[in-house]
């Protein structure tokens, strides 16, 4: 065992990604909201929204879907038996470098059929052409954010949270940067050819596209600094195919299928919406606000638990992984359940407040917040997901969660389409909801041959009812606050202050019910924090 490695401790690696994440998304929603007013729906919005989400698409497929996924139970085992650690993570960074750089090569040519296998209802528009320019010039950030994903896997595993959970925040803040030069050195209106765009719009494409590539290299230079801190300075250097990495292919193919299956259900998605115009901008707006505590809680459950999780069966400790599980299970859920009910409960001033001007228009926010209340009904099971996944992708165990996924793409095609014909765009987020509980619930059922490790202790679900409880007392003053403060939501120079009020309103409430019915006990957290302290030790 490597006597230097200090051990994860959960509700500190939650916490910080959780509290990086949650800047990150503060920046994201600033993000979001410059692009709303500058481009509304419109089809340069569209156009640089289908386009950035294609190097997303793949930085999952390739490097914290399928790649991650085996490379870090595979890398924590070594550092664990301090089995040179290094050599595996050099070899896996070459090979993965190899990989990205071929691909990018042949998404220049072949990006048109790319656009049209993400947004076919594109076809004839000039949201087409657009797409296909920028998609060129973005795909490049795929290089650097892969990259990025596989170094952020190694300080993971290795303990640090902070660098890694920190970089997306580099990302927002410069395409809010390139936002604020696109405004300030726009001089003149001139002619453009098409009457559905200005020439602003296309001078704002154009900084956002080179800023998404810029932000990927700036993304990549920090978790490079930082692993490099550690001992693990890698450089680009020729693939040579090792016993290591066949294995680490091997364990990778299933989960490359099964992150491909969830990239077509993000397909089906955008084919879907791509038929209805400015579908795109309303369904990715209600994206960003249901990620928000989707990123903040799952993803930073599931960063935090699998290398814990892998460090655990590596010792044969079944107590330690039930223990992880269950206070994993409790903190996703103490943040998800009150968040769910506020996506469905106060949608409409959500959105209004945070995109309503400039181009984004009224008939925007209703079109968004219906997308915000159905995504929000499927946020417990896609939370869920990433608690319940790190027990498979602990044990090695990719192709399991493969055939789920591949079921519940068909669950989310089906929906998706069907409702589509009777209810319009909304048949897409409908879909994913769907898609999402099927999900979870095969996830698990395949759990019961785990064994104890992979059960709950006897706490979980009493708190969760407790939690429930709480929030429909939350929710209550949530409906009604927010019918007495109409009024205000209407007044641009107040309806921030309305909407704070209805946010910090709900978590006073739901922290006081919480507390007082035993959801969760302040004490235990404050315990937590103290006994993580002695051992932390962030970049």
């Amino acid at each position: 065992m490597n006597k230097h490695l200090k051990p994860i401790r959960l509700v500190t690696g939650f916490l910080t990604v959780g509290a990086w994440t949650l800047i990150s998304r503060v920046f994201g929603f600033i993000r979001d909201v410059l692009i709303a007013a500058f481009l509304g729906a419109g089809p340069v919005a569209e156009a640089f929204l289908i386009a950035f989400s294609l190097p997303n698409m793949f930085r999952r497929l390739f490097a914290e879907g399928a790649f991650n996924t085996a490379f870090v139970p595979i890398f924590a085992k070594k550092l664990q038996a301090d089995d040179a650690p290094r050599v595996f993570a050099q070899d896996a960074f070459s090979a993965l470098g190899s990989v990205l750089i071929v691909l990018t090569l042949i998404a220049q040519l072949a990006m048109p059929w790319m656009v049209l296998a993400m947004a076919s209802g594109f076809t004839g528009d000039i949201r087409f052409d657009l797409a296909v320019d920028y998609g060129r010039v973005i795909f490049i950030y795929v290089v650097f954010i892969s990259l990025a994903a596989l170094l952020a896997g190694i300080l993971n595993a290795n303990g640090l949270f902070a660098a890694a959970a920190a970089a997306p925040t580099l990302l927002n803040i410069i395409l809010i940067g390139c936002m604020g030069a696109a405004f300030a050195s726009f001089s003149e209106e001139t002619a453009v050819t098409n009457p559905r765009i200005s020439s602003f719009e296309l001078h704002v494409g154009f900084f956002l596209i080179w800023g998404v590539v810029a932000a990927g290299l700036a993304q990549f230079g920090l978790v490079w600094w930082a692993t490099s801190k550690i001992g693990f300075s890698l450089r680009p250097k020729l693939p040579r195919l090792t016993p290591e990495l066949r294995r680490l292919a091997i364990i990778a193919a299933p989960a490359m299928l099964s992150g491909g299956v969830v990239q077509v259900n993000l397909l089906v998605g955008r084919q879907v919406g791509s038929f209805f115009d400015g579908a795109i901008a309303w369904l990715s707006f209600a994206d960003r606000l249901y990620q928000l505590p989707l990123g903040v809680v799952g993803v930073a459950i599931g960063i935090v638990l699998l290398p814990e999780l892998s460090r655990k069966l590596q010792t044969n400790d079944e107590i330690g992984s039930r223990e992880a599980l269950s206070r994993a299970t409790e903190l996703a859920l103490a943040l998800t359940i009150p968040a769910t009910a506020a996506l469905l409960v106060i949608s409409e001033p959500l959105v209004s407040v945070l995109f309503e001007r400039g181009a984004f228009q009224s008939d925007d926010v209703s079109a968004t917040a219906l997308a915000v209340a159905v995504y929000g009904v499927g946020l417990p099971a896609f939370v869920l997901q990433k608690v319940f996944q790190p027990l498979y992708f602990a044990r090695e165990d990719t192709k399991t969660p493969f055939y789920y996924a591949l079921v519940s793409m068909f669950i989310n095609a089906a929906v998706a389409v069907t409702a589509a014909y009777f209810l319009g765009f909304i048949g897409a987020a409908i879909g994913t909801t769907v898609a999402g509980w099927s999900m979870l619930w095969l996830l698990t059922r395949g759990t019961k041959k785990m064994g104890k490790a992979a059960r709950f202790d006897s706490q979980v679900l009493k708190r969760i009812q407790k939690m429930i409880l709480a929030t429909c007392l939350m929710s209550g003053v949530l409906f009604f606050l927010a019918w007495s403060l109409d009024p205000i939501f209407a007044m641009s120079g107040w309806r921030w202050l309305a909407l704070v009020t209805l946010i910090l309103s709900g978590i006073t409430v739901y922290s006081f019910f919480g507390h007082v019915l035993g959801a969760f006990r302040i004490a235990d957290i404050q315990k937590a924090l103290r006994r993580s302290s002695t051992t932390r030790h962030e970049v």
